[in-house]
């Protein structure tokens, strides 16, 4: 594997640990949270300089509905990060506190709108190419099970139904569409639940962005 690969797999990852981090603010103190988000965001910021080709091949080539799906995720996860920026800065005590914004009930409900999206289309995004993921992880497997693909769909099927239900009972459409004022916490909450839950609903976007990806190239494929 290639420097440059491993360098954009190592920055993906601690990406998303630090988007779960920052979807648990309960968790943490205002001060931990904003520096979290202030990582997240220079990490996201050397995503797009390190896949800078990918903008500079957006106007080239045909677009098939792999594609489409694709940059349209692409697109809108860019979009929802600058809000999450933007808000953040809005909302900031801490670390931009210099600024002096004081953005109130916009900041707070820009801020929950985008982290909502911006965690889903991270999933979604993580779908998008988790064929490449899965050519690497099938390299490291020797000699690979006749089982293993049927037991690891079974297993996927199974997380996903329950991201079903953590997706509802977390309120996250509630939040995509402002259909709520606030973001509400369960203090109690062992923190193993609350993660368990939040990484249930990725695998289930993930899976069905992968699914639907798949599909999208077999279409294509079988229509030439």
């Amino acid at each position: 594997m290639k420097r440059k690969q491993i360098l954009k797999i190592s920055v993906d990852a601690v990406m998303l640990v630090l988007f779960f981090l920052q979807m648990a603010y309960h968790l943490f103190e205002n001060n931990q949270h904003e520096w979290i988000g202030v990582g997240l965001i220079l990490l996201f910021i050397l995503h797009q300089i390190l896949n800078w080709k990918w903008y500079r091949g957006l106007l080239k080539g045909k677009y098939s509905g792999a594609r489409i799906l694709m940059t349209t995720i692409n697109l809108l996860l860019l979009v929802s990060m600058i809000g999450i920026m933007v808000s953040g800065m809005m909302l900031s005590r801490e670390v931009f506190d210099f600024l002096n914004l004081r953005a109130g009930m916009l900041g707070r409900r820009l801020h929950m709108v985008s982290t909502a999206w911006s965690f889903l289309l991270m999933a979604a995004h993580l779908g998008v190419h988790s064929g490449m993921i899965l050519g690497l992880v099938k390299k490291m497997i020797h000699p690979k099970s006749k089982w293993s693909g049927m037991i690891g769909r079974i297993v996927v099927l199974l997380i996903s139904m329950y991201g079903v239900y953590a997706f509802v009972t977390r309120q996250l459409a509630d939040r995509m569409f402002l259909l709520m004022e606030y973001a509400f916490f369960d203090y109690e909450e062992p923190a193993v639940f609350f993660f368990g839950d939040y990484l249930c609903i990725l695998i289930l976007f993930a899976a069905g962005t992968y699914y639907l990806s798949k599909q999208l190239r077999k279409e294509r494929s079988e229509s030439k």
